[in-house]
């Protein structure tokens, strides 16, 4: 049986029945209807939508169409099938072109400005430079030019050369000069004599760990950054810390004489002074500051750089100050007034300082760079007179011999170069373990012993060049290493927050 609709004679995909005319419709085309007329089709009496009755049949399958009966008719739907395959086909080639191409054109947008924004920031980058390079000139005219028009006249009307002149005074040069004289004519008068007093080497060989004291600094910020002693009592130890502070220690007291607070970063250089009661620190916070011990307060700041301070190196005469800093410069400052009287960068190198010290004559000096350079300079002319290349990484440490004919130096490349200043070469090299960090070196007083510290505390005999002593005591790297008089002990501190002495 089949359901045929009596309004589209077709048969109907949801049958329904009339209870009116109990005729068989199409419920959309009947709905449709009633709609429009209210009344049954066949027999024109009222209907509503309410009354139909929906016939519940299987799903119908249509009758082919005429069309469709015959092979030929069948080939020419199969056909006209094809053909909107095709056509829809290339449309999406057609789409998938566009697409592709404005894609490479954003791609090629894309490439554009990323170079654009390469460039400028590579203009922003050298415009900071060039604001860099010209604050501190800046800087050191002001103050210092208004003190003696006659050297600003003579300077040529460079900026960086009249705030040179006018710093560095011929009292000034003529001072250093003086003062080095006398050194070099004790230091002739000593001659090769070691001092009576100093301790053995084989003696040396047999110093252990005698005392460590962890509380100096906060634990909360642990570690000890930088370490050294007074010159004339090494009893009196100074120590700068992560936790931005100052400390004195006693040795003999085994108390703390002054914690000296006022950075407002990390201490990473301390210098003792070693006639005045004064001690000096600097930090990356970019000052230098000078500290009464007695009073325990900062009696002044030295603001000679505009990056973090790097390095710091008292002068023989204890009345000036070196400092290096990342900014690239030098900087050679009277500790008494806080003025700097001279800064220096070599401009050709373009690099960070990462450490600086005085040759014991006080008319040179070191500083090692972040491109593993160690320059020698002349402090009088102002001018590189000597470089050592031969390290790979950053230089961490140099220290000059107490006779001032060798230096030693330490960078990130595992290793300890020793240069012979007369013939202006590298003599000896000592290769440490794989990954060892060189932090701290220090020549004791007479110049008969050298100490590495780092991963480790080595001290090394001079000349001989042999290792004496090993420790591995403390816990973390080892940043400062000293010798106390004579070498009679030996101190160090760390990232442990320890402070170590190691003696007989």
């Amino acid at each position: 049986m089949s359901l045929v609709c009596a309004i589209s004679n077709e048969v109907p995909e949801h049958p329904c029945v009339s209870p009116v005319s109990n005729q068989v419709f199409e419920r959309r085309l009947i709905e449709k209807y009633i709609a429009e007329n209210g009344t049954d089709p066949m027999n024109g009496q009222p209907l509503s939508e309410e009354q139909l009755v929906d016939i519940k049949v299987s799903h119908p399958i249509r009758p082919k169409a005429p069309s469709a009966t015959s092979i030929p008719a069948i080939l020419k739907s199969l056909q006209d099938e094809w053909d909107a395959v095709m056509l829809h086909s290339f449309t999406l080639r057609q789409q998938l072109q566009t697409t592709r191409q404005e894609l490479s054109h954003a791609l090629y947008q894309h490439d554009a400005a990323c170079r654009v924004i390469a460039r400028l920031t590579k203009e922003v980058t050298a415009a900071r430079e060039a604001l860099a390079t010209l604050k501190p000139q800046a800087g050191l005219v002001t103050p210092q030019a208004v003190a003696a028009q006659p050297a600003a006249v003579g300077a040529g009307g460079e900026p960086m050369e009249i705030s040179e002149q006018v710093g560095m005074t011929p009292e000034i040069i003529q001072k250093l000069q003086d003062k080095a004289t006398i050194l070099t004519t004790e230091r002739k008068k000593r001659g090769k004599t070691v001092p009576e007093e100093l301790v053995r080497a084989e003696d040396l060989s047999k110093y252990r760990q005698v005392a460590s004291h962890a509380g100096l600094h906060s634990a909360s910020v642990p570690g000890i950054l930088a370490l050294d002693l007074c010159p004339s009592d090494t009893s009196k130890v100074l120590t700068g810390g992560a936790d931005k502070n100052v400390v004195v220690f006693d040795k003999n007291e085994e108390q703390i004489v002054a914690t000296l607070k006022g950075h407002t970063k990390k201490v990473t250089s301390v210098i003792y002074h070693p006639s005045q009661s004064v001690v000096f620190s600097a930090s990356p916070d970019t000052t230098i500051r000078v500290w009464s011990v007695t009073g325990g307060n900062c009696v002044q700041v030295v603001r000679a750089h505009e990056a973090g301070v790097t390095g710091l190196s008292l002068h023989a005469t204890g009345d000036y100050l070196l400092s290096s800093s990342e900014d690239q410069y030098w900087a050679f400052s009277d500790i008494q007034t806080g003025r700097v009287l001279t800064k220096v960068t070599d401009e050709s190198a373009g690099c960070a300082l990462t450490c600086a010290q005085f040759h014991p004559d006080g008319l040179i000096f070191g500083t090692g760079t972040a491109d593993s350079q160690i320059k020698i300079w002349d402090l009088k002319e102002r001018t590189n007179v000597a470089n050592f290349p031969g390290h790979s990484g950053p230089v961490t440490s140099i220290a000059f011999s107490e006779n001032g004919y060798y230096l030693a130096t330490g960078a990130q490349d595992s290793s300890l170069k020793l240069w012979d200043l007369r013939k202006l070469k590298n003599f000896k090299t000592i290769t440490l373990d794989n990954n060892y960090e060189v932090k701290s070196l220090v020549f004791d007083q007479s110049g008969t012993y050298l100490a590495v510290g780092g991963s480790d505390i080595r001290v090394y005999i001079c000349k001989q060049w042999s290792e004496v002593l090993n420790f591995t005591d403390h816990s973390g790297l080892v940043t400062g290493v000293a010798f106390g008089e004579n070498a009679k002990f030996l101190s160090s501190a760390g990232m442990d927050r320890s402070l170590k002495f190691y003696s007989l």
